[in-house]
């Protein structure tokens, strides 16, 4: 009997390309176990027999297992054929929905005892759950998998929808974030995520800050039931934290060993000017009609945005100019105290008194505290 091929399906070529739905009947040979397809045309177009439902890709561990969230509904018009009360198998396709001109694409049927790919359906089929596990990947592993039931007296392979597996020997860094602005002062949450393709052998994260924290770890289920591991840290942060490295690492187990990646980010903290400071050149007693130059420095966080510079004589404080920098003609009132503000978003920062003496005069020095 001569068996004809849908178009772009021939043995052992991909489906990637294909666009058609087909139906398939089966004929048997009356021999055991063995199995020819004839694909035909579905009459409506773009209709599914079998509606599957499970990650578009997944990324996995040579040597760890993956699991693959599955679930599967029955369209209404075969409703009326498929009975969840009859066993049903789980089947797995690599590469080509069309296995039947290569029956090395059919890696995984639960309903046999030895298949290509070790591995366990943990979902309950008759709940139309089809999760299934593979153990011990290896990077030739590497491909699109399809899924289809095979049951009394429906049989059915969703071709519409498959899972990418990619199969990689280091893992993906995890992924760092943090939770609003990093302020002086404020606790703050940093979130680390890696993905767990093994749920039975999760990554374990760790962190590296420059400060003590608390931490709380967590698998969770993403929105198309993959799982991952979450971790947030919370710590409040100090404004010399600024430009810190934090580091957040993924620990996953495969075997006797573990594979680690990891995910560094520095710490942009906002605080008020900080170390402010005045000085003034030249330092020491100076003529009058000399010129003087007094400048302002500070750390700050965002940037200082207003520097503003105050004289205090005869027990009176002034404003005298603004500007990180102030330069005088030195006149016989000029002498005294000087300090300078500087001022940023989040608050200011005053510096210590410097003294502009002038020669012939007395001279003396003081400092006041730091504000």
């Amino acid at each position: 009997m001569a068996v004809q091929l849908p178009p772009n399906s021939g043995p052992c070529q991909s489906s990637r390309v294909n666009t058609y739905h087909w139906t398939e009947l089966k004929i048997y040979q009356n021999l055991p176990d063995v199995v020819f397809y004839v694909a035909g045309v579905l009459a409506c177009f773009g209709q599914r027999d079998l509606i599957a439902t499970m990650p578009d890709r997944l990324d996995v561990l040579t040597g760890s297992c993956v699991q693959i969230p599955c679930s599967f509904e029955i369209p209404d018009q075969h409703k009326n054929t498929f009975n969840s009360t009859i066993p049903i198998s789980g089947v797995w396709i690599k590469e080509n929905p069309y296995f039947g001109g290569c029956l090395d694409n059919l890696i995984f049927n639960s309903s046999k005892t030895v298949n290509r790919y070790q591995g366990k359906i943990t979902g309950n089929m008759s709940q139309k759950n089809c999760t299934t596990v593979f153990f011990n990947v290896t990077t030739s592993y590497t491909n699109i998998y399809f899924f289809r039931i095979e049951s009394q007296p429906f049989r059915s392979t969703d071709i519409g929808k498959s899972v990418d597996i990619v199969v990689r020997d280091v893992p993906s860094s995890p992924i760092l974030t943090v939770s609003g602005e990093v302020k002086e002062g404020t606790p703050v949450s940093l979130n680390c995520s890696a993905v767990a393709p093994c749920p039975e052998h999760p990554p374990e994260l760790t962190w590296t800050l420059p400060t003590q924290f608390t931490t709380e770890n967590q698998l969770q289920e993403n929105p198309d039931q993959t799982k991952s591991v979450f971790s947030t840290v919370t710590f409040t942060p100090f404004y010399l934290h600024h430009e810190e490295n934090i580091t957040c690492s993924s620990v996953y187990p495969v075997g006797t060993s573990n594979k680690t990646a990891e995910h560094t980010m520095m710490l942009n903290v906002s605080f008020s000017p900080k170390d402010t400071s005045a000085s003034i050149s030249p330092a020491g007693p100076v003529l009058v009609d000399s010129c003087v130059n007094l400048t302002c420095s500070s750390t700050a966080n965002p940037p200082v945005t207003n520097f503003t510079w105050f004289q205090i004589s005869g027990g009176k404080t002034t404003q005298v100019a603004s500007g990180q920098s102030y330069s005088l003609n030195v006149t016989v009132g000029d002498g005294g105290l000087y300090f300078c503000e500087a001022r940023n978003s989040h608050g200011c920062g005053k510096s210590k008194e410097v003294r502009l003496a002038i020669q012939g005069r007395s001279i003396g020095t003081f400092n006041m505290a730091q504000h």
